[in-house]
């Protein structure tokens, strides 16, 4: 007897987990339109309905005639036999309940369907009043965890990505299913369909005129602002898995590649913004702050090593007076900022090799504006905390090219604020990027050196030591730091005008700054240094710099030396 071709046999399942009006009926016709697929319209929705008693229009129909125990629809229904190789099984969420057999999770392919709550809530009360638990995003958030967690870790797909460019992301979703793509899966026939279920008729009457996925509109529709907090509850939910969509490519816009970063293990480091600490993608200041709204901020920056803060006392003075120069009012006292920098590092086990960016802002003004008598709720201080070695090669040195742009005069703006509008400083770097140097060195209104686009500069001519005067400069703390070492290697120290001749000509010439401490200079606008390389007076300050760091500092609160 020859074998029935519609005989049942094993599928493999493929699991779609979703939120509510996020697009899953249209792509659920669209795996329908496949040859290889049969379609299940949430199997484990009578379930769900048994279990937790909510009401619905359709709830006694729908537990009339579908199977109500989940975890027999799971082994009979899910995962029973049938007719083709694939069965796609779309869920909600909300729908994956307690105890229902770990069978759902372990087997078969899984994905989730996203999309952002602000498309979603404005439709979302025609059947249901919108609730976070309705929305089902904080499931969603632990499906994918879970899933993840044995090995499974789901692909993403975001719902504006797949009306935006529906071919690139199915095949995408494809290739990540290891299945083929098919272009059936693009278009289906506009109306009711035979795999719909049952409560269709309330939710599904917009889909069923489709016959594709439709751009969307140009401009949204207004947001419903009795919604707001609910918005403000899942919006970061969604936000969390939408950092796994893998980006597909788009022939509109091509995407920009993951960048590395220059020390990886920073790609997982918390900050602290205001009075919290966040996961890195997650640390962030409101678009009100005066950070955002004119560069209205101060900063400094701190090395640790061993388990020491390096000049943590003479970078908070030089803090709090920039602050008191730009007015700031309600400035946290400096116990705060310190057990903000301590807690900062402890959380991320950095007691070593590392840099902190540490700034205070006016804070967040009540109304976009450039007025600080809009800044009404205080200060925002901001902890970033990275591993980060010295930036430069201070072995062999680095090289320095002249910039047009002249460094900030004090009849405009006191380089003795550290403060963060820097963009006179980055017109400067731009030239040195495009020189392909290290950094670029910046002269004063006269033509007389300053610093550079980031340091303070020396030079050394037959023994003296040279620095400008910090009237257009910044006064450096690592700056003062390498005078007073000058001073004790018993070195004559001449703070005076230097003209960019006598850095073209010079016997040596190094920078000083935290982030790169003391960076010997072999090169200056083609000009050879010395003998091209680093100098002695370069090296034995180097030493000498080395041991004051190795030997002070304000010890970290828990540290202790290994």
């Amino acid at each position: 007897m020859v074998k029935s071709e519609m005989a049942e046999s094993e599928v493999e399942v493929i699991h779609s987990w979703s939120a509510p009006r996020s697009l899953s009926t249209s792509l659920m016709y669209s795996f329908a339109q496949r040859d290889d697929i049969e379609v299940l319209d949430e199997p484990l929705y009578a379930n769900f309905l048994r279990v937790t008693g909510l009401d619905r229009p359709y709830r006694e129909e729908l537990l009339s005639k579908m199977e109500s125990d989940g975890n027999k629809v799971t082994s009979d229904i899910i995962f029973g036999p049938g007719r083709k190789k694939f069965r796609f099984c779309k869920h909600i969420s909300k729908q994956r309940l307690q105890g229902l057999t770990g069978d759902l999770m372990k087997k078969g392919k899984h994905f989730i369907l996203i999309r952002n709550p602000l498309d979603i809530l404005p439709s979302f009360d025609k059947v249901v009043p919108p609730s976070f638990f309705e929305l089902g995003l904080a499931e969603l958030v632990c499906i994918y965890n879970e899933l993840r967690e044995i090995g499974k870790a789901p692909p993403v797909i975001d719902a504006a990505e797949l009306q935006q460019d529906p071919e690139a992301t199915l095949r995408g979703l494809c290739d990540d299913l290891e299945i083929p793509f098919q272009p059936a899966m693009l278009k289906w026939e506009a109306g009711p369909k035979a795999i719909d279920g049952l409560w269709a008729p309330w939710w599904y009457r917009t889909v069923q005129k489709s016959t594709g996925f439709e751009k969307p509109r140009k401009y949204p529709q207004p947001f419903p602002f009795s919604l707001y907090d609910l918005l403000e509850q899942s919006l970061p939910l969604y936000n969390m898995l939408r950092r796994h969509v893998k980006k597909k490519s788009s022939l509109l816009i091509p995407p920009l590649p993951t960048p590395d970063l220059p020390v990886p293990a920073n790609e997982k480091l918390l900050a602290w913004v205001g009075d919290e600490i966040a996961p890195r993608d997650s640390a962030k200041v409101s678009v009100f702050d005066s950070v955002v709204q004119g560069g209205d901020s101060v900063w400094e920056g701190l090395r640790v090593y061993n388990g020491k803060i390096f000049k943590l006392e003479e970078h908070l003075d030089r803090l709090f007076d920039s602050a008191k120069a730009l007015a700031f009012e309600n400035v946290p006292d400096r116990d705060e900022i310190k057990e903000a920098i301590f807690t900062t590092l402890i959380r991320n086990n950095m007691f070593d090799n590392s840099h902190i960016r540490l700034s205070l802002t006016r804070g967040k003004k009540v109304s976009s504006g450039m007025s600080p008598s809009f800044n009404l709720y205080g200060c925002t201080l901001i902890v970033l905390a990275e591993w980060k070695p010295p930036v430069y090669d201070n072995t062999r040195g680095i090289v320095l090219v002249t910039a047009t742009t002249r460094r900030n005069s004090p009849n405009n703006l006191d380089s003795k604020i550290h403060h963060n509008n820097l963009l006179n400083n980055i017109l400067a770097k731009i030239e040195g990027n495009n020189a392909k140097a290290d950094d670029a060195i910046m002269l004063d209104q006269d033509g007389y050196l300053s610093e550079t686009n980031a340091t303070n500069i020396f030079v050394v001519k037959k023994g003296r030591v040279l620095t400008p005067h910090a009237d257009y400069c910044l006064p450096g703390i690592t700056r003062a730091t390498v005078m007073d070492l000058v001073v004790q290697e018993q070195l004559i120290l001449e703070e005076r005008r230097i003209s960019l001749s006598e850095v073209h000509t010079a016997d040596e010439v190094w920078t000083t700054g935290t982030m790169g401490e003391l960076s010997p200079v072999v090169k200056v606008d083609g000009r050879i240094i010395g003998n091209g390389e680093v100098g002695a007076i370069t090296r034995r300050l180097q030493a000498a710099y080395k041991k004051l760091t190795e030997e002070s500092g304000v010890p970290i609160p828990t540290y202790i030396k290994t």
